[in-house]
């Protein structure tokens, strides 16, 4: 289950990386109740995904074609700094009383820049760390830490919300990055970035054309896409479910976000115990499938008792999607390409989540939470269906 954290600089990283994503998601809830008080709209929640991911969606590829092209772990040094700066900029005007819904937009913006940049070196440096053996057990460990963090994170910020207040989870936020930045500093990499005679452009288009050739790629991108655009809306509505359906606070949000972290985590352990199994294909278009039926049942509950028992099994069927379709791409890119390639990977895993964010945003402002989280189960159910029409190999990855 553990097996790639036997390699030294891996587990090095790992561990750094894992107490940073603590601090991410206890700022993840406290910036989403602190818009939600500030301005009481469904609407400016999606503005705020929408500008926090907008910036990978555009830019993404160029830190594709970077991390191709450049020490990966020295991007991964300046953009944890830069992530580390506007987490205390946040902590400082919130605890000012100095903060405002345009600020909080400039700094998610930047943050998305920094993102695009940033997610692309972090997912194709995996293999650089730990090879091609233990590339599935590395992927999956790192879905166990980033579930892990989403239940530990928003716990400890439903607590320190009313405790610390919301700058205090900002300055923890801020302070957890110096965790992954001194494991960047210790490691080292098995293998240096190739050297570039190409142009950027040229090597952007040599990228694009490798992905459109792989019919294969181009599925696993799309149920991406699909999962980015419609099936993650439930997360980013959760402060205005909690609220105007559930009626909890503070503290309730954070049960509700930690009960999707603690399903993620318990299908990541599952997946990571079950190793570089068979048949990959046939358990993701089973997950993809069960993943839009629950949706569709959440969006009809009122207790909040189902609706966490419904956020466990949401969380651990996400997680299957999106480490399969992570490893099939890793497993079946050339090394030359992986940084373009994982780039794509993140423009449909966050790029493309801001406009999921603004229609899920909208359609919560204008029909309820409930009915805009129905149509977003029911789009995915159908959409899925023909993207297994379309691509009948993909049972068979």
């Amino acid at each position: 289950m553990f097996s790639s954290l036997k390699v030294k600089h891996f587990r090095i990283y790992w561990l750094g990386m894992f107490v940073s994503l603590i601090g991410t998601n206890m700022q993840l809830v406290a910036q989403s109740w602190l818009v939600f008080q500030l301005t009481n709209s469904a609407f400016l929640l999606g503005v705020v995904g929408f500008l926090g991911a907008i910036p990978i969606f555009l830019l993404s590829l160029f830190g594709g074609v970077l991390a191709d092209r450049v020490n990966k772990r020295d991007i991964l040094i300046f953009t944890q700094i830069i992530f580390m700066l506007l987490a205390f900029l946040l902590a400082t005007l919130t605890q000012f009383k100095l903060v405002n819904p345009q600020q909080i937009m400039v700094i998610a913006l930047l943050n998305g820049v920094i993102m695009a940049f940033d997610a692309p070196a972090r997912q194709s440096i995996i293999v650089e760390l730990v090879g091609k053996e233990h590339l599935f057990n590395a992927i999956t460990l790192n879905s166990v830490a980033f579930n892990s963090s989403r239940i530990i994170g928003p716990a400890i910020a439903g607590v320190f919300i009313s405790v610390i207040g919301m700058s205090g989870c900002f300055y923890l936020n801020g302070i957890s990055f110096l965790a992954v930045i001194a494991a960047l500093f210790w490691i080292k990499l098995g293998r240096a970035a190739a050297q570039k005679s190409n142009s950027a452009i040229r090597d952007l288009r040599e990228g694009l054309s490798f992905m459109i050739r792989n019919r294969s790629m181009l599925a696993l991108v799309s149920i991406v896409a699909v999962m980015s655009l419609f099936g993650i809306s439930y997360i980013m509505l959760m402060p205005v479910f909690a609220s105007n359906v559930l009626k909890v606070g503070a503290r309730g949000l954070g049960l509700l976000m930690s009960s999707v972290g603690l399903g993620a985590l318990s299908g990541s352990l599952l997946l990571a115990r079950l190793g570089d199994f068979k048949y990959k294909g046939r358990l993701l278009s089973c997950s993809i499938f069960l993943f839009s039926l629950l949706l569709i049942i959440f969006s009809l509950s009122r207790g909040c008792i189902i609706s966490i028992v419904l956020l466990v099994f949401l969380g651990a069927i996400s997680v299957p999607v999106t480490a399969v379709i992570n490893t099939l791409l890793q497993i079946r890119v050339p090394d030359e390409f992986r940084g373009r390639v994982m780039s794509l990977f993140m423009i449909t895993f966050a790029g493309i989540m801001p406009f999921g964010s603004l229609i899920s945003g909208s359609l919560a402002q204008a029909l309820g939470v409930s009915t805009a989280l129905l149509l977003c189960g029911l789009i995915c159910l159908i959409l899925f269906t023909l993207i297994n029409i379309l691509f009948p190999g993909l049972r068979d990855m």
